[in-house]
């Protein structure tokens, strides 16, 4: 990777995002260091845009500097992830309704281009899932035309990103999401409002048992060691 350091403003941003989505992904694993110089000189640019992305990842509780160790990437509580499962039980079922209700030509045609480029990956034909999740929920946000909503719910993605990354360790789980999305873009953009909501309240609840269930795995390692 090959940055101009002219472009600080820039570096800055792509510095945050690279090492946020590496903790979202699980490459950083919680308790794993983060030392400035070393990621630094394998990103190619000067520390100060990594110390700013550490400031702002640390902001919002990706990490923490702990005495004699450092910056570490934090342990997210499993309370926090489930605490989000139970405002999306509500405000992006919410986002679903209004979605249905206020569909119009130009949504329509982006869902149909969202709802295609799921199909091929439920088939197989193209790789990937992590980005067209985050993305056809923003869509599904802004089909919704509550600005206020679409704030709260958008603010909700990296920890909606980092717990359906753990939950597609359950076998069959990453298939079975994707499916659940077409049915719910399916209903959205047909503006059956009713189906959306309920649709959309089933795969909230098998994303947070798939979660759960590779969180109690995790423990019955721990266990076992």
């Amino acid at each position: 990777m090959k940055w101009e350091e002219e472009e600080l403003l820039s570096i800055r941003e792509r510095a945050y995002l690279y090492l946020k989505d590496l903790i979202l992904s699980g490459e950083y694993k919680p308790g794993d260091r983060l030392i400035e110089r070393e990621v630094a000189s394998q990103l190619k640019i000067s520390r100060t845009p990594i110390r700013e992305a550490l400031f702002r990842l640390e902001s919002q509780g990706f990490v923490k500097t702990v005495p004699r160790k450092g910056v570490i990437v934090s342990n997210i509580s499993e309370e926090e992830v489930i605490e989000v499962f139970t405002i999306l039980s509500s405000l992006e079922v919410l986002a679903a309704r209004l979605a249905a209700q206020k569909m119009d030509e130009v949504l329509i045609g982006e869902f149909n281009e969202k709802i295609e480029k799921l199909e091929a990956m439920e088939s197989d034909e193209v790789e990937g899932g992590d980005t067209e999740h985050i993305e056809m929920n923003l869509l599904l946000y802004k089909a919704a035309k509550s600005p206020k909503l679409f704030d709260i719910l958008s603010g909700l993605t990296d920890y909606i990103q980092m717990s359906a990354n753990m939950g597609y360790e359950t076998p069959g789980r990453r298939k079975e999401s994707i499916r659940e999305h077409i049915q719910i873009m399916k209903a959205v953009r047909d503006k059956e409002a009713d189906m959306a909501e309920y649709l959309t309240k089933i795969h909230i609840e098998n994303s947070k048992k798939a979660y759960i269930q590779f969180i109690e795995k995790q423990k019955e390692k721990v266990k076992r060691k």
